[in-house]
């Protein structure tokens, strides 16, 4: 595991010379090389100094790895306006390096102190390269809901250090009550976040540039999904009595949030709620407390953490061109741009849970892991299933589709680059779906 973290520590004198694309491919080579050597199990490997990998640490890990390296192909307008290239390369390299200390620590409080180091880098990103002086406000609200959900979260395991001695997730064994589960629990459901907690991330996404939108969607809401898997390995046994409060309530609130996400007027803002209702999903899954939760659960945040980070580089592309989000001018987008609109197609299906994305099956071992925690469950799981059918579809064809804004007299055809960009995420999300026993791991 440390020649993992040493290859990205010695980027760093690279990065001086600000060559972007070597950087870029620094990356994916480092993909490809680590994922041919790790073996992937259903117990920890490559142990070094307490860091080490399952198959839920490395699949979280290689998918930081692929979309930090499609940041810096979605932002390379960055590299050309001159907008402080060099800082924006440091910026994601130290998010990189937070992010795979993260995953692949043993340690509870090191997993903590990594989880909110994660948080100084994506505010950088907000600050920094954001749209409007919004951005501000947008950025404090994703700082102070992760920090006040979390001081609880670090009184918690302070107490567990103290009463059990270790903090080796697998060791741990004590005396749970109500307030320690909340304590443990709150910090993971702001950050993926939960229903009624969600209000920093529509904002956070609108506000952010192309690349904080790419990795809040992909990888830092999965932080939650990762951080209440390794919590329920130890309190399991008590959850049961409260975990269906958090469960009706999600279900509840994914139905609400697909009829809100019909009312959207902006394109970000949209793909940003529709990543909420699939969270929720994710966290009913965790909460059945079925192996089936757990490995749909896996296989819809990496679904999700490509196909949401697709659909937000395709918003991105459009904004380049026209200069704005809004629904009300970008439309009949398929004369401008065809090729591009079978992208928007394709992920936009995919977004509804299609066949052949891993999405699909996610959900479907999601629904069948739900269900048989109550039958109940069915009329929301249906709505909230349906809904998302119905704001996929007004997505693609409110953009592709109608009269073309009169007022938009000079716009560029794609690029390469923009559609290798959409390929590099379709291709693994359709193409894992051959080898989903892979992230059917036991608990």
């Amino acid at each position: 595991m440390m020649m993992m973290f040493m290859f990205v520590l010695f980027l760093i004198p690279y990065l001086l010379m600000g060559s972007w694309w070597f950087f870029t491919m620094s990356l994916s080579i480092a993909f490809f090389i680590f994922f041919n050597y790790y073996w992937f199990s259903d117990y920890f490997t490559m142990m070094s100094y307490s860091f080490g990998g399952d198959i839920l640490s490395m699949s979280m890990v290689f998918l930081t790895f692929w979309i930090i390296m499609l940041m810096m192909v979605a932002s390379y307008s960055v590299y050309l306006g001159k907008n402080f290239s060099v800082e924006f390369m440091f910026v994601n390299l130290f998010l990189l390096i937070f992010l795979i200390l993260s995953f692949t620590t043993t340690n509870l409080l090191l997993f903590f102190i990594f989880f909110e180091s994660s948080l100084i880098p994506t505010l950088f990103l907000i600050f920094g390269w954001g749209y409007q002086p919004e951005r501000l406000n947008a950025g404090y609200s994703f700082l102070f809901y992760t920090l006040v959900a979390s001081m609880p979260l670090l009184l918690s395991i302070l107490y567990i250090d103290n009463t059990c001695g270790t903090l080796f997730y697998f060791l741990i064994d004590l005396e749970m009550n109500f307030y320690l589960y909340m304590s443990l629990i709150m910090a993971f459901l702001v950050k993926m976040p939960m229903i009624m907690v969600h209000f920093w991330l529509p904002s956070a996404h609108v506000e952010a540039p192309i690349s904080g939108s790419m990795i809040l969607a992909g990888v830092l809401l999965k932080l939650g999904g990762y951080g209440l898997m390794r919590v329920l390995y130890f309190m399991y046994e008590y959850s049961i009595e409260f975990n269906f409060f958090f469960m009706s309530l999600t279900l509840y609130g994914m139905v609400l949030v697909g009829i809100l996400c019909m009312y959207q007027t902006d394109i970000k803002s949209l793909i940003a709620y529709s990543s909420v209702a699939h969270m929720g999903m994710v966290l009913c899954g965790l909460f059945t407390l079925d192996s089936w939760g757990y490995s749909g659960s896996l296989m819809l945040m990496i679904g999700h953490g490509l196909c949401s980070s697709g659909l937000f580089c395709l918003a991105n592309i459009i904004y380049e061109s026209t200069h704005s989000r809004s629904f009300y001018i970008n439309k009949g987008l398929i004369v401008f741009m065809p090729s591009m609109s079978l992208m928007w197609f394709i992920l936009s299906a995919n977004n509804m849970a299609s066949p052949t994305s891993l999405n699909l099956v996610g959900e479907v071992m999601l629904i069948n892991s739900i269900m048989s925690w109550s039958s109940l469950s069915l009329l929301f799981l249906g709505l909230s299933s349906f809904l998302a059918c119905c704001y996929s579809i007004f997505l693609y064809s409110y953009t592709q589709h109608g009269s073309f804004y009169s007022g938009l007299n000079k716009l560029g055809s794609n690029t390469f680059r923009e559609y290798l960009l959409i390929f590099l995420h379709v291709l693994p999300l359709n193409a894992l779906i051959l080898k989903c026993d892979l992230f059917d791991f036991c608990l």
